[in-house]
């Protein structure tokens, strides 16, 4: 599971290196205060169920609502 970090694909579907970090540790965050997960947790670690939901395209960064996209624009 983990090794599917090691494909550009997901870095792409991220929108680069950094922002995948983001969404990893966020989503993270997210799972370890309670959230369910979008996927079958079956015996996965929380970073496995994070990494499994970019994978299948179930979460990523709105960039409007994060307030990132000004950022990004200057």
């Amino acid at each position: 599971m983990i090794e599917a970090l090691n494909d550009d694909a997901i870095v792409n579907r991220a929108g680069g290196r950094f922002r995948l970090t983001t969404l990893i540790q966020k989503r993270w965050l997210e799972l370890m205060q309670g959230a369910r997960p979008l996927v079958n947790p079956a015996g996965r670690t929380h970073l496995q169920i994070v990494v499994e939901e970019i994978v299948q395209g179930k979460i990523g960064i709105d960039l409007e609502a994060s307030g990132l996209a000004a950022a990004l624009r200057k």
